[in-house]
């Protein structure tokens, strides 16, 4: 029995590791035509870009940089991980500021991770967490963050996926 142990184990973990792998697949590049006819944005998001869009005027002269890596926030309890979090991110910037963003995403994803897992542990990911209230607070959180990265440059951040998994 105790040799067969680590091998019931080993294959526990494995299975485990196939699944979290199936669900946390990011999703088709919204560049190719068929997945985008497929693309599901949620309502909060149709939302804040209609306001951003009603506020600034046309779009005209800005990029959308999709950060490379979806950004994976576990949700602590008092005595274990209580669920994960899974968020996509991108960022509004002006035309021609892309580079400088991939350039600098190494220190972007590190302050945008803090900031995603100080929301986490005040409980920002609790409940309706994707209530327009709470995702406004992240989304100004997350662009205080990215200002000193990318000084005045940066204009909005767009969480354009979110899933929470009860663990």
């Amino acid at each position: 029995m105790r040799k067969l142990l680590p091998i019931i184990l080993a294959l526990i973990g494995t299975a485990a590791g196939v699944g979290a792998g199936l669900f946390l697949m990011p999703a088709p590049d919204p560049e190719d035509a068929h997945a985008a006819a497929d693309c599901v944005v949620p309502m909060e998001e149709v939302h804040h870009v209609t306001a951003e869009a009603k506020q600034d005027g046309p779009t005209e002269g800005r990029d959308y940089v999709k950060l490379n890596n979806q950004f994976v926030i576990p949700v602590v309890g008092p005595d274990r991980v209580n669920a994960l979090v899974v968020a996509s991110l991108s960022i509004e910037v002006p035309t021609g500021s892309t580079e400088v963003v991939y350039a600098r995403e190494p220190k972007l994803r590190d302050v945008f991770l803090q900031v995603l897992f100080d929301h986490a542990n005040i409980g920002g990911f609790e409940g309706t967490f994707t209530s327009g209230d709470r995702m406004e607070i992240l989304r100004a959180a997350l662009l205080e963050a990215a200002r000193p990265v990318l000084g005045n440059d940066v204009s909005d951040i767009l969480i354009t996926e979110i899933a929470r998994q009860d663990t």
